[in-house]
């Protein structure tokens, strides 16, 4: 689908790709969820919602279909440097998997190389094809770490997460101000030095 601006071609182009099968299925199901809230889904407000929903889950779940590890693998490259990668300030999008709510934050990654290094942009998609799925803040922190650690085999890794859950903003204990820090290390990151280090250069 291409858009155009003030009758002039546009250079963007919006491409969307789902499975047509289930979004419809999926549809269905939101529209009957949509009817027991007590909504109308036909009129004209909600007519497109339930189709809207189930792209936009399938879309932010998307990561089901996706292997970080080949991510990593696609871009690895020998280079001798044993000094510390940070990739800091990964914005990260997912859904808690007991509310389906959202939680937004920032992850930071830190990896010694052991004769491998990956493209800086792999470890940041590694983030969001964990984080597109249904999950819970420490399961993601751990998943991330040991798919770096069992991918590229470097000296150590680090990895700390800071989020915001709007299960306990919106609803709930409805706390509007808390942050959840989660963080998991391997090899040199155990030690305290290191990861002392680590800490001070991603605050």
């Amino acid at each position: 689908m291409e858009f155009s601006l003030n009758g002039k071609e546009s250079n963007y182009r919006k491409v969307e790709k789902y499975d047509s099968e289930k979004t419809i299925e999926l549809s269905k199901h939101y529209s009957e969820i949509l009817t027991l809230l007590g909504e109308n889904p036909q009129r004209e407000g909600l007519s497109k919602t339930p189709m809207r929903v189930a792209k936009a889950l399938q879309f932010l779940l998307q990561g089901y279909d996706q292997d970080p590890e080949a991510m990593l693998r696609s871009a690895m490259f020998k280079e001798d440097y044993r000094q510390m990668v940070i990739v800091k300030d990964i914005e990260i999008y997912s859904l808690c998997e007991h509310h389906m709510l959202p939680f937004i934050g920032k992850a930071h990654i830190g990896y010694i190389p052991n004769g491998y290094i990956t493209g800086l942009s792999k470890i940041a998609r590694v983030v969001d094809a964990y984080a597109r799925r249904l999950q819970v803040q420490e399961r993601l922190t751990t998943q991330i770490k040991e798919c770096i650690q069992n991918t590229l085999n470097p000296l150590g890794v680090a990895v700390v997460i800071e989020a915001q859950h709007l299960c306990m903003q919106m609803r709930g204990v409805q706390k509007q101000h808390s942050v959840t820090t989660t963080s998991d290390f391997t090899g040199a990151f155990e030690r305290v030095a290191t990861r002392e280090e680590f800490i001070r250069l991603i605050s």
